[in-house]
C-alpha cells in the first residue's frame, strides 16, 4: 500500500472514462448482477445489499457526525460508467442465461430484456478434468494452454477497444473447479509460463484466465475457492506488472452468517462443541459441487472461518473439543434460492448446555450480485491509489482471505469491515477509528 503519513491523503487517480467488468462465468450470479446494475441506472431498484452505493463511513469523532457516503468520500466509478462482457461454456446471450437461471422475475426479466440480449458472452476456456459435472459447446480450441491465454489475452484487448474502456477488472463468476494443491508448476512465473506452453495439466482455466488479466495489467477477483492468484507464479505476476489481486470465494450465506455469529459467541466467552451445517442447492452451483472433488474445494474454504475466529488453541477450554462438519446437497427443486441449516452446540457457566438453530432461506445469487458489485469497483479504486499485489482489506467479501505469506487470515465480519473502512480512512489522509474513545471523558 502507498505511505501515506502526517494524514496526507494518497493519491488516486480519478475514476474517468468507462470501466469495464469482465466474467468468466456468466450464469446466475453474473446475470443477475448485470441485471441488478441496469435495473439501478434505470431507477427500477436500489443497490440494497453494496457497501459502495449505500454504505456511509464515520469520519473523526462522534461528535462532529461527519458520515457520508462511501462513494462521495473516495472516487469510486459511477454505474452509469460501467459496460460488462465475459465468458461462458453456453453462447447463450445474458437475457436467455438468466431465465435459464431461473434468479430473476419475469418482470424484471421483461424490463432488461433489451439490455440483457445485448450481452453475448466470448468463447470459454474449459477443461472437463476441472469441472466435472459440466459441459458446453461454447468453448476455445488451442494448441496449447499457452495459446488458449493468447487467445483470452486477445479477448480483453478487443473488448477494451469495442466498448472503448479505459479500465478493466476482472471478476470470476464461473463454477467451483476441481480442488488441487499447488504443483511445481506454480512456484515461478518461469515455470508456470513453461507450464502453458507444455499444457501442464495442474494449471486450471480459472488460472489462465488470471494470468491472462494480469499480463494485461486488468485487476483479477477470484469469487470461488479455486486455486488461482494465491499461487506464487501468479502473485509473481501480479508484482511485476503492479496489479490488484484478491480472493477467495464470495462470502454470501452460510459463511456470512458463521462470520457474524461466532464473534458474538466468543466475545462473550460461550463455549462451542458442535457446529453441523448443512445446505440444500439447485443451480448450477449445486449440480458442480455434487462432483466429490469440486465439493472438497467449497468444504476447505468453508470450514477454515470458523476455527480462525474462535482460535481453540487460545481457548481450548471452550472451543478446544469442538466438533465442526459442513454438507452441501444437490436437490434441483430448489433452484437458486439456497437453504442453509445452522445447528450449534454450546456451552455456558458451570458447563450447562444450551442451542442455537438457524434456518437461512436465502437466494444465492441476491446475495453475491452486490459482492461482485463492491469487488469491482473496489478493486478498481485499488489500482487507481497504486495499491497492487493481495489486497488483504477487501477481508470482508471472502470466505476465504488472501493474506501475506506468514499471516494468519482475518474472518470476523465486524473486523474485516473495520478494516476496510480504515483503509478508506487512509487513503484519504483521515483519522483512523480505534473506538478507544477516551478523549470524551477527559
Amino acid at each position: 500500500m502507498p505511505s501515506n503519513k502526517s494524514g496526507s491523503t494518497v493519491q488516486i487517480k480519478p475514476a474517468t472514462g468507462k470501466l469495464g467488468i469482465l466474467m468468466p462465468g456468466m450464469g446466475a450470479v453474473a446475470t443477475t448482477f448485470m441485471a441488478g446494475v441496469e435495473a439501478i441506472r434505470r431507477g427500477i431498484s436500489k443497490p440494497i445489499g453494496s457497501l459502495t452505493q449505500m454504505g456511509t463511513i464515520r469520519l473523526g469523532k462522534r461528535t462532529e457526525n461527519r458520515s457520508p457516503l462511501i462513494k462521495e468520500f473516495v472516487p469510486i466509478t459511477r454505474l452509469e460508467d460501467v459496460v460488462f462482457g465475459g465468458w461462458d461454456l453456453f453462447p447463450d446471450d445474458a437475457y436467455q442465461a438468466a431465465v435459464k437461471a431461473g434468479v430473476l422475475s419475469d418482470k424484471h426479466l421483461s424490463l432488461l430484456k433489451d439490455f440483457l440480449s445485448g450481452i453475448r458472452p466470448m468463447p470459454a476456456v474449459f477443461e472437463q478434468a476441472f469441472v466435472k459435472r459440466l459441459n458446453g459447446p461454447h468453448i476455445k480450441k488451442g494448441k496449447s494452454k499457452a495459446d488458449l491465454a493468447e487467445q483470452v489475452i486477445d479477448d480483453i484487448n478487443d473488448f477494451r477497444r469495442r466498448e472503448q474502456v479505459d479500465r478493466i477488472v476482472m471478476v470470476w463468476c464461473g463454477s467451483t473447479e476441481a480442488y488441487r494443491k499447488p504443483a511445481a508448476v506454480h512456484a515461478s512465473l518461469t515455470s508456470f509460463e513453461k507450464g502453458l506452453a507444455e499444457s501442464d495439466p495442474e494449471i486450471a482455466p480459472s488460472q489462465i484466465y488470471a494470468y491472462a488479466a494480469l499480463k494485461c495489467g486488468v485487476p483479477y477477483a477470484n469469487g470461488a475457492p479455486n486455486l488461482t492468484v494465491e499461487t506464487p507464479a501468479l502473485q509473481e505476476l501480479a508484482r511485476k506488472n503492479s496489479v490488484p489481486i484478491g480472493g477467495k470465494d464470495f462470502k454470501t450465506g452460510q459463511t456470512f452468517i458463521k462470520t457474524s455469529l461466532s464473534p458474538a459467541l466468543k466475545a462473550r466467552l460461550l463455549g462451542v462443541s458442535g457446529w453441523y451445517s448443512t445446505n440444500i442447492l439447485g443451480n448450477r452451483d449445486g449440480e458442480v459441487l455434487d462432483d466429490p472433488e469440486s465439493f472438497k474445494s467449497k468444504e476447505i474454504s468453508k470450514l477454515g472461518a470458523l476455527e480462525h475466529i474462535l482460535q481453540p488453541h487460545l481457548y481450548p477450554d471452550l472451543y478446544g473439543k469442538m466438533h465442526h462438519s459442513v454438507h452441501i446437497n444437490y436437490y434441483p427443486p430448489r433452484g437458486d434460492n439456497k437453504e442453509g441449516w445452522d445447528n450449534i452446540d454450546i456451552f455456558g457457566w458451570m458447563g450447562y448446555p444450551m442451542q442455537i438453530k438457524v434456518n437461512f432461506l436465502c437466494r444465492d445469487s441476491i446475495l453475491a450480485a452486490p459482492v461482485v458489485l463492491d469487488l469491482a469497483l473496489f478493486m478498481d479504486l485499488a489500482q487507481r491509489a497504486g495499491m497492487h499485489g493481495i489486497q488483504e482489506w477487501l477481508s470482508f467479501y471472502w470466505k476465504s482471505p488472501m493474506t501475506a505469506e506468514g499471516l494468519y487470515p482475518e474472518h470476523d465480519t465486524f473486523i474485516q469491515l473495520m478494516k476496510l473502512k480504515n483503509t478508506l480512512r487512509h487513503l484519504r489522509g483521515e483519522e483512523l477509528i480505534t473506538h478507544l474513545g477516551l478523549e470524551y471523558y477527559d
